[in-house]
């Protein structure tokens, strides 16, 4: 009979969720420099890059290559994905098949999505979609790769109302998110010549994005004022701090790609910072449950309990 592999060790199942992290990152990355470069109708139809080929488009040389080169990426991830399931399923780790699972049933949904996109000529919507869901699996997989180095998941380390001002940070920043889309949408970064756009005005739709941006600010602001009046342990207080300083960061790119026409590179930037900010989100709302070792909010260890 033949023997089943062993189970994957803890480090192994982080070393290869943190992969999969890595490269639901680096997707994101890749297909807004597949937009930037005008070549996201470079393979006009899907699966196939023509009838032709799966390859190239003659008509559009380059673009087309660049436009199937990031759909080949999408293989990369699935590979990954498919390793990080594996790896979680032969683990003792039960909690975190859900997101491993999650995390895999998202590409196929995306490559449908993403389809779609290119079906519909770069619909500003279905684009704006595509990226969301995208946002969502990095998420996901980050969630999964910080419990991936911790036994379990534990008790809360912050009294409610602060988890209550965490989760008013992630929903704000999810609009923040959103509202990107529709700047996007309603700017000259389509993707294609040809490709439609919201029809909203531009400067409108970006100052009500800065306006979002400003509240979420001030939300993780307060967050960190809130470790004065209160012992919150330090991994919080250490999320907090480097989710506000990734924000600021993209708060600066964001105004100087809108006072300079949008440059191609701080505009790839600035979807990577989203990346970022997204991740250290995740961060943020993981950092406010402990491990399962650590005791519930407010319980104490007897002393002869702590003794044994």
């Amino acid at each position: 009979m033949p023997v089943l592999p062993a189970a994957f060790s803890p480090a192994a199942v982080s070393r290869v969720a943190l992969a999969n992290a890595v490269a639901n990152a680096a997707i994101v990355v890749t297909g807004g420099a597949v937009r930037l470069t005008g070549s996201g109708l470079g393979c006009p139809t899907w699966p196939r890059c023509t009838d032709a080929s799966f390859v190239v488009t003659p008509e559009l040389a380059g673009h087309g290559v660049i436009e199937f080169g990031n759909r080949l990426l999408t293989f990369v991830l699935t590979a990954v994905a498919i390793a990080t399931v594996v790896a979680v399923w032969r683990s003792a780790r039960r909690d975190l098949r859900p997101l491993a699972a999650l995390s895999l049933l998202g590409i196929p949904a995306q490559a449908v999505l993403g389809g779609i996109t290119v079906l519909t000529g770069l619909n500003p919507w279905t684009v704006a979609a595509h990226f969301l869901v995208s946002m969502v699996l990095v998420g996901v997989a980050t969630t999964l790769w910080l419990r991936s180095r911790e036994p379990g998941v534990g008790q809360p380390l912050v009294r409610r109302p602060f988890r209550l001002l965490v989760s008013g940070i992630a929903a704000v920043t999810a609009v923040v998110l959103v509202l990107g889309t529709v700047v996007t949408g309603s700017g000259p970064h389509s993707g294609d010549p040809a490709a439609g756009r919201t029809g909203f005005d531009p400067e409108l739709v970006s100052q009500l994005h800065a306006d979002v941006v400003f509240l979420l600010l001030g939300l993780t602001v307060a967050r960190l004022g809130a470790r004065h009046a209160t012992e919150s342990p330090g991994r919080v207080r250490r999320a907090a701090r480097d989710l506000l300083i990734v924000q600021l960061a993209q708060g600066v790119i964001g105004y100087v790609q809108y006072f300079t026409d949008l440059p191609v590179v701080l505009v790839l930037l600035h979807m990577l910072g989203a990346v970022l900010v997204t991740a250290y989100t995740a961060r943020l709302v993981w950092s406010v449950r402990g491990p399962s070792s650590e005791l519930p909010l407010g319980e104490t260890v007897a002393p002869a309990a702590a003794a044994r």
